[in-house]
């Protein structure tokens, strides 16, 4: 099996979630189901779970792992934009906890064949949901370069977005850019090697392209508001994520709901990594979750 996914900050979620007396939890990412067996140490036993991920692959591994668990919990293959149609399936009203763990796995980002990682080569691809037609080659070798400018600076705020594009568009007319190791060198190529960092210079670009390509923030922003309507009175909402533009949407949509008296914030400034995890876990160091309550 490639490797499981590392179950960010899951003291914390379990902590400020507050899972003792929760019937239903929704896991909206559940991903290969690594905070999903944490909850279950810490749920109830007539408690259930619902889990929902756009990842075929991931969810036969959620599936496989939470066996043990398999008469309380019920896996979806939808995009948690949905999660109101699939709720209303399931006839349930109500859920006492959404939980939301943002952007790619250890486990995706670990088979090059998916093309989330550009430190393996592999097909430029980097869709969650296979059976979507728009892929990460369809943007690279098809839109103009002003399209793919506003692209990367917006989805990756990305400094050198331009010189990138230009020189995206220069290459692709040579040949098509269909691995991710080509387009880590056209990046590398573009940006001015004294720029260089302890980031990846390519770090940005692929992550505009996966937001893209998987239509994230749009539906971060449907989800989070479908969650807090679908949320019981005294439930809680938790979200991780792993970036500025995720973080932004979280932390306004929490307070702009606040401020109407619909919810109240746990935590006004967002949990991150303690220094004994960042020891377990590197990856996690971007991490923030933020929580807030249904009051009404």
């Amino acid at each position: 099996m490639k490797t499981v996914h590392y179950p960010v900050m899951y003291r914390e979620v379990i902590k400020e979630l507050s899972l003792r007396n929760k019937k239903i939890i929704v896991d909206c990412t559940i991903g290969v189901a690594s905070h999903a067996l944490k909850f279950f140490e810490a749920m109830d036993k007539d408690s259930i779970l619902i889990g929902i991920d756009k990842d075929d692959e991931s969810l036969r591994v959620a599936r496989m792992r939470l066996k043990k668990y398999e008469s309380r919990f019920e896996l979806f293959k939808d995009d948690f934009r949905n999660l109101d149609l699939i709720l209303d399936n399931l006839g349930i009203k109500k859920a006492d906890i959404f939980f939301f763990d943002l952007g790619i796995s250890t486990f995706q980002l670990s088979d090059s064949q998916r093309g989330f990682s550009f430190s393996k080569d592999g097909p430029l691809d980097m869709r969650m949901d296979k059976m979507s037609f728009l892929c990460a080659y369809d943007i690279v070798n098809y839109l103009s370069e002003y399209e793919l400018n506003a692209i990367f600076k917006k989805f990756g705020e990305e400094r050198f977005s331009r010189r990138i594009a230009r020189l995206v568009v220069e290459k692709r007319r040579q040949e098509p850019i269909s691995t991710t190791s080509q387009l880590k060198d056209v990046v590398l190529e573009a940006v001015p090697r004294r720029h260089y960092s302890f980031r990846h210079p390519a770090t940005r670009i692929f992550q505009a392209l996966r937001i893209v390509v998987n239509r994230e923030l749009e539906s971060l922003e449907m989800g989070i508001k479908k969650a807090i309507e679908h949320l019981s009175y005294g439930g809680r909402i938790g979200v991780i994520t792993f970036h500025s533009l995720e973080d932004r949407i979280v932390k306004h949509t929490f307070r702009d709901l606040s401020l109407k008296g619909v919810v109240k914030l746990v935590n006004k400034k967002p949990f991150v990594p303690g220094t004994e995890e960042l020891k377990e876990n590197i990856s996690s160091r971007s991490a923030k979750l933020r929580v807030a309550e249904k009051i009404i």
